[in-house]
């Protein structure tokens, strides 16, 4: 209990409504979040970078509170719809329905609230409509404003800040980054007077642990020598070489001496195994992240088999309640066909699966209980540490890279704190726990180099894109837009790139003139003498390639013509001097020829193209005996007797000779060396000494001009860019000068990564003629991107029209590809079909058992896809004109869609 005289300290400089909003929270704010709600009471805007779970939020709630005080609106924006369901019910909680609304792809209630939440999609669609709900916004929060970095969808939230009305204040919320401080200039220079806070203190700490089969470890040991100093675990190093030692071992006993040992494929310790280890020493509930959605299903599966039960009765009886309550309006026969009972058994034993490929009720109904303390051990992918509060007492990676969707990428240091964030509940937990299970691959030292490491840039995916290009231009025109864009955060940082390179060009500048003095001579330009010389030996270098080249050839070809009982002479190497051919070796190897010899030292050798610097002929033939055999000693003893005895001594000394260098009859090698032999510094007592100085002037100036390519590469590139994009869509005609057209109007509607295909489709009539399962079918194509790999079997697609319209979509789009090489821009994917079929199938009314079972989509998969084909569709409405067979056609296949699990919400 505070006593006043502290209170009064505590309290010192802190304005009203800051008193007030204290008043809320039953417990003591951190100073990071008085100083940053201080900030914004005093009227700035803010940036807080600060660990998961530190409580950032707690001043996007300030802001929250500042406009209901002040009669005024705030929107706060999330980057995926989870996050903002999620935090649209935590306000609902607070407020009350009447003061909050949710503004999110799938779902729009009470939009004209004082507080609304969106997703940050959201918010930039209604910047670039002028929308009426823009009316006194007084504060925008942009929750994980680090989704910045996001390489499909960051350039969104630079959108918003850069095109938000000046009077709105930004409330920025990131994750730790290193270079907090240069985001937070970018945002005073765009935003105005801007407060930057940065916390680094885990308000939980956490503890790093390594699973070494069951054996759990300490990843770090004091040193015993004061301060925060820790070392990597000796012990922890040298049991994961035993480790690796007695898995060799087990090979071996496994083997047995009559077989060849054969690899063994390491087995981490089994999954129930490691929840019981945790279980054990009281570090449940925990999130394990497994980078395989399969991956976290199975491990379910695997507690079931082992009959994990984590829960008692009473809990399991109180899950079950819950289960069945989230999931009454879903139809029995869905439920059914979702795996609804091995869900609720596994949730009732307190082990649950979450991931993307899960139906969206599913999920909420594992993190409503996990929150709740119900749930105590989730198998999760990475997405599940994007934001949504499910804190954990411990976090454990079971492997420390990921497959990113074009290849397997380690683990950063950024993704590594990300994930461990998790592990700490504030005002539950006194310590917080991480744990790497151990592997062969893993080696602890780079786990605690991804534990130890500071360093998480922030760094800009900014890019122009048509819709933005159209927008921009018709709500400010072409010159105001190219400077809007050049306020970006990635024009900022590329600026403060060329910055730190202009400085160095200007620096070797400087050595440069200092070399070329070193480098003068009194009998005349030393420089131009050195160029000389350079020709001269780069001409030398290209005929010495040439004539490699040429030799290799030459050699491969007089290897091919070698026959059984020819006796040649080995060039060089370990195997130099005279052998007889066994098998000329054709075909053998793809690098070409390798002839299996006997030498005169009665060794059998494979030989290759790299024993053979030129050609080789034979200087004899002898006979080899149709019954030899290479691993006879005797054979060998005899033919190597015959070999030595009928070539002479002199062969090898005559067969050495090498031909003329090849630079003797090359005229421009003779007319350079003149040139050189004529020049007046040729005869300077000095002339090393300045080769040396004009050689080192020669290295630095390729490397200053290097220098120059990369700042004129950044200086403008977002710029540059623009320029491209709008000379596409001046050639299209959505352009015209500085003037947008009607065509150009429609494509502003479509916020999509398609977004001029889609309009080109438009313009083209391509989907005027078809019903609403074909549109549906059609309109896939442009959302759906399918996670089966190129060379796949091609998809089903539906018959009749919509197979046209596809067709013809895609030869569109090839046109368009061709627009775009020729302005030196690439923005447009192909159209993926993969979800045609599906769309066609479930817009029809089929049955979802037959849809699932026929496409392969898991349930999540599957509704997250027709609520983006929903949305689209929804645009189509938008960009078609009034009135239009095409918008009717797009109700229908919005409405024949929007049934069963698609149709189900979880915000009421």
């Amino acid at each position: 209990m505070l006593t006043d005289a502290a209170y009064r300290r505590r309290t010192a400089g802190h304005g009203p409504a800051l008193l007030d909003f204290r008043t809320l929270y039953d417990f003591e704010l951190d100073a990071f979040q008085l100083e940053a709600c201080q900030a914004l009471e005093d009227g700035s805007g803010v940036l807080v970078a600060a660990p998961t779970g530190s409580g950032k939020t707690v001043v996007g709630e300030f802001a929250v509170h500042l406009a209901l005080t002040g009669g005024t609106k705030c929107f706060y924006t999330t980057p995926i719809k989870a996050l903002s369901n999620q935090k649209y019910a935590d306000l609902v909680r607070r407020y009350g329905p009447e003061k909050v609304g949710l503004l999110t792809g799938d779902n729009s209630v009470n939009g004209e609230a004082p507080i609304v939440v969106m997703t940050t999609e959201v918010l930039r669609n209604m910047l670039y409509a002028g929308s009426q709900t823009l009316a006194g916004l007084a504060f925008v929060v942009m929750d994980e404003v680090h989704y910045l970095a996001d390489r499909f969808r960051g350039a969104v939230w630079e959108e918003v800040i850069i095109h938000v009305p000046d009077s709105v204040r930004i409330v920025a919320l990131s994750a730790t980054v290193s270079n907090a401080e240069e985001f937070g200039e970018w945002l005073h220079e765009v935003r105005g007077d801007t407060a930057v806070i940065v916390d680094e203190h885990r308000p939980v700490p956490l503890f790093q642990h390594m699973l070494v089969g069951t054996r759990l470890y300490d990843l770090f040991v004091d040193t015993g020598k004061g301060g925060d100093r820790a070392r990597l675990n000796p012990q922890l190093t040298r049991m994961a070489v035993e480790e690796v030692r007695r898995a060799k071992v087990n090979q071996g006993r496994r083997t047995g001496r009559r077989r060849a040992p054969r690899p063994q494929r390491f087995r981490p310790p089994p999954r129930p195994e490691v929840i019981e280890r945790l279980d054990r020493a009281g570090l449940l509930p925990a999130i394990t992240f497994i980078f395989s959605r399969a991956g976290c299903d199975a491990a379910v599966l695997q507690c079931l088999h082992a009959g994990i039960r984590l829960t008692s009765r009473e809990e399991a009886e109180e899950i079950r309640a819950h289960a069945e309550l989230r999931t009454a309006d879903i139809a029995p026969e869905d439920l059914r066909i979702l795996g609804y009972g091995d869900f609720r058994e596994a949730l009732e034993r307190g082990v649950a699966a979450h991931h993307a490929g899960m139906l969206p009720t599913f999920k909420e109904i594992v993190e409503e209980l996990f929150t709740r303390g119900m749930i105590k051990a989730v198998f999760a992918t990475e997405t599940l540490a994007l934001g949504i509060n499910m804190p954990a007492r411990t976090v454990v990676i079971e492997k420390l890279d990921k497959w990113n969707g074009e290849a397997h990428v380690d683990l950063t240091p950024g993704e590594y704190t990300q994930l461990t964030g998790r592990a700490g509940r504030r005002g539950i937990d006194v310590e917080g726990h991480a744990v790497v299970v151990w592997g062969p691959s893993v080696e602890p030292a780079s786990v605690a180099g991804l534990a130890g490491t500071r360093t998480y840039p922030l760094n800009s995916s900014f890019r122009p894109s048509y819709n933005m290009a159209v927008n921009l231009v018709g709500a400010v025109g072409l010159e105001r837009a190219r400077t809007l864009l050049e306020e970006s955060f990635a024009q900022f940082q590329a600026d403060r790139a060329v910055v730190g390179l202009a400085r160095q060009v200007h620096k070797n500048e400087e050595a440069l003139q200092g070399y070329a003095k070193a480098a003068e001579c009194h009998l005349g330009d030393f420089m131009e003498y050195a160029a000389m010389r350079r020709s001269l030996s780069d001409r030398e270098s290209e005929l010495s390639r040439e004539r490699a080249g040429a030799r290799r050839a030459e050699a491969a070809r007089s290897l091919e013509r070698l026959r059984p009982g020819d006796v040649i002479l080995v060039p060089s190497g370990r195997r130099s001097g005279l052998a007889v051919v066994l098998d000329p070796g054709v075909g053998r190897r793809s690098d070409g020829p390798a002839p299996l010899v006997l030498t005169v030292n009665r060794s059998v050798q494979r030989l290759s193209i790299q024993d053979f610097p030129r050609a080789v002929e034979p200087v004899e033939r002898i006979r080899v005996p149709k019954s030899f055999s290479p691993r006879n000693p005797q054979d060998r003893r005899d033919l190597a007797s015959t070999l030595r005895n009928k070539v002479p001594d002199d062969v090898r000394e005559r067969k050495r000779s090498r031909g003329d260098s090849p630079a003797a009859d090359d005229a421009e090698i003779t007319r350079l060396r003149a040139e050189l032999r004529a020049h007046p510094v040729h005869g300077c007592d000095k002339r090393e000494d300045h080769a040396r100085w004009a050689e080192r002037y020669h290295r630095l100036d390729r490397e200053t001009e290097q220098l120059r390519r990369r700042v004129e590469g950044r200086s403008q590139v977002i710029a540059r860019t623009f320029d491209r994009v709008c000379a596409v869509l001046q050639q299209l005609g959505y352009l015209d000068g500085d003037s947008v057209t009607a065509e150009g109007r429609r494509l502003g509607r479509i916020y999509n990564e398609l977004d001029l295909l889609t309009a080109e489709s438009l313009r083209e009539g391509l989907w005027e003629k078809l019903g609403p399962a074909e549109l549906a079918a059609c309109v896939s194509a442009l959302v759906y991107e399918s996670r089966q790999p190129d060379d796949a079997t091609p998809p089903r697609t539906p018959p009749g029209p919509a197979q046209d319209a596809l067709a013809a979509m895609v030869r569109l789009w090839g046109q368009l590809e061709g627009v775009e090489r020729d302005n030196r821009v690439s923005f447009l994917r192909e159209p993926d079909l993969g979800f045609a079929w599906t769309a066609y199938r479930w817009a029809k009314g089929d049955e979802l058992d037959e849809v699932l079972m026929e496409s392969d989509l898991t349930a999540g998969d599957f509704v997250r896809a027709v609520k983006q084909l929903l949305d689209l569709l929804g645009q189509v409405i938008d960009a078609a004109p009034a009135n239009s067979h095409l918008r009717k056609t797009a109700r229908r296949a919005m409405d024949a869609m929007r049934r069963g699990v698609v149709a189900y919400s979880s915000v009421a």
